[in-house]
This record gives C-alpha cells, structure tokens and sequence, in this order.
C-alpha cells in the first residue's frame, strides 16, 4: 500500500502500470507514439499559426478548425510525454492530483473534440443550404458564443468525474493498471463502491457521443441532400470534397469511441494490453490525422499554405 495516506485513504501518488506483459517491447511500441505527437504538435500548431496569420482564412469554418487544432493540441499533450517517460525511463510515479488532473483534461478535450465536429458540421450545413444568410447566421459574436458553450457544456460534464473520483478511498492499494490516467481506471482501484462513477461515466458517454453523433448524422443528412439538388456538376463535386474530409475526420474520431462501449458491455473478454493500446492511438490519431485531412484535403488551406511559405511570389485565385 506503498504511498497511501491511511488516515485518509487517500494517495499521495499513484503508480502507473503501463501495458503489461509488453515491457521488452516498449522502445518499439514507443517510435509510432513518438511520431504520432510530433505530427500532432507540429500540423495543428502550423495550422492554428497559418489561420491566424493569413487573413483569407479569418473565416468561421476556419476558426472552428483552429479551436479543433488547439483541442488536439492540447489533448494529446496531455498524456504522451508521461507515456514516453514511462517507455522511456521507467518513471511511473504520478501525483495524486496531477493523475486527476490528467484525467479530467483528457476527458474534457473529448468531449471538446465532439463538440467542434458539431460546429465545423453547423458551418457546413450553412454554407450549402443558406450560402446567402452564411454572413449574417455565423457573425463573430456567434461564433464566440458557441465555442464558449462547447467550452462549458465539455467542462461541467466532466467535472463531477473528478469529484467522484477524489472521493473515493483507496486502501486497497496505488497501482493504476493502465498507461495515464483513466476514469474507471483510476476509480477500480478504489476500495469503496464507484458504481456511481461507472453510471454517470456511461451516461456522460451516451450523452457526448450518441447524442453529437446524432446530429451531426442530421446535419450532414441534409448537407448531402442540398448538394444532390445543385444544378452544377462542379459544385456538386466541390462540396462533395469538402464533406468528405469532414466525414473522414469524424469517422477517425468516433470509430476508436466504440471502445467505450467494449470495454463496459463484454470487452471483459479481451486482454488488457489491447484495451490500452488501442485507448492510447485513439488519443493520437484524430490530432495526427486531422491537420492532413483538413490542411491536405482543403484548397485555401493549401494555398494558403504555399503562400505563407513562399511569400508573395505565389498568388492565387480564390473560389468565393
């Protein structure tokens, strides 16, 4: 019960287990996490610098990538440079209330990482079905207004997670069986009964997930139905383009969220170390994957790019 105040039943640090039984394995499994981060870090923080530097992109679709870049940003920082400690250098060692820290950014950028694809729908579904009201329903004052929103409604969800979670005692030892600091991860090692913790996590889970999904799934619905009812081949095909690099990162957002689900209702049945691995790539790959989706897939982001980077010896023509 190394580390365990037991006039509290409180820790004063928890031990982080990693993924067991794949220790000698760990500089390899270290190289793609590795990777994955610089990718992360260095395509969101490019496009966050490029929008806010390039005025042709001070549009909302593009303030909604932005926020969707630092929400990335901040979500994979949040955990890999402990995980590459623990691959690395054995230090397994975390705070009491660093790992709730942890535990409650983690769960909060998620349930910001949906409510930004929620957005980014929103702005596309103005774009196509009222292109002429587009100025006019997403001013800046809209726009601060629903990124604050996100903001709360991801923060005052989430927040009871860690209430719940200091709460509970811990006398039956520290050790997490898991890379960082997980919610249900941390609440099993309690002694105490964290059913309270399994429910509302399930229903914070229907709620952010199930719920974003559904209308995300409606807007787009009828996105494609405007898109069908164009006249011009060509805008057709634009827009098709431009909603398939949405769907590709939603679809790269939500899929790896079924884990969830897997591990509450019979994913009992599969080991562990899978559990683990496949929670960590899920924080890694919507931040890897959407600055290419986004800054590859997107024209003005491309040329803008290219602008940036070459100064004015480039000039483009902008589609309106």
């Amino acid at each position: 019960m190394s580390g365990v105040n037991s006039s509290s039943l409180t820790p004063g640090f928890f031990i982080l287990n990693g993924i067991p039984g794949l220790e000698a394995t760990y500089i390899w499994i270290s190289l793609p996490f590795c990777f994955m981060h610089i990718i992360a870090v260095v395509g969101n923080c490019g496009l966050i610098c490029l929008i806010s530097h390039e005025e042709a992109l001070h549009r909302p679709m593009y303030y909604f990538l932005a926020l969707l870049s630092f929400t990335d940003v901040t979500w994979c920082t949040t955990t890999v440079p402990n995980i590459l400690c623990i691959f690395w250098l054995s230090l397994k060692e975390i705070d009491f209330n660093a790992c709730l820290s942890q535990m409650f950014s983690v769960d909060m950028m998620t349930g910001m990482e949906s409510g930004v694809l929620i957005l980014m729908a929103l702005d596309g579904y103005v774009t196509i079905c009222y292109p002429l009201c587009y100025a006019t329903i997403l001013t800046n004052p809209v726009i601060t207004k629903a990124g604050l929103v996100t903001f709360l409604r991801s923060v005052m969800l989430i927040i009871p997670f860690t209430f719940l979670t200091k709460c509970l005692p811990y006398c039956w030892g520290n050790f997490i069986p898991h890379i960082y600091c997980d919610h249900m991860s941390v609440a099993t090692v309690s002694c105490g009964n964290f059913k309270v913790n399994a429910i509302y996590g399930l229903m914070v889970a229907l709620l952010i997930g199930v719920f974003d999904i559904c209308c995300i799934s409606v807007s787009y619905t009828m996105i494609f139905q405007a898109v069908m009812s164009l006249s011009s081949a060509d805008a057709r095909r634009k827009a098709f383009s431009t909603g398939t690099s949405h769907m590709c990162a939603i679809v790269i957002t939500y899929v790896p969220f079924v884990t969830f689900f897997t591990h509450h209702f019979g994913g009992h049945n599969i080991p562990n170390h899978i559990h683990i691995i496949v929670a960590n790539f899920y924080l890694l790959l919507p931040p890897t994957m959407n600055p290419v989706v986004y800054g590859v897939k997107t024209k003005h982001i491309r040329e803008s790019m290219i602008k940036f980077l070459l100064g004015d010896k480039v000039n483009f023509t902008c589609d309106k």
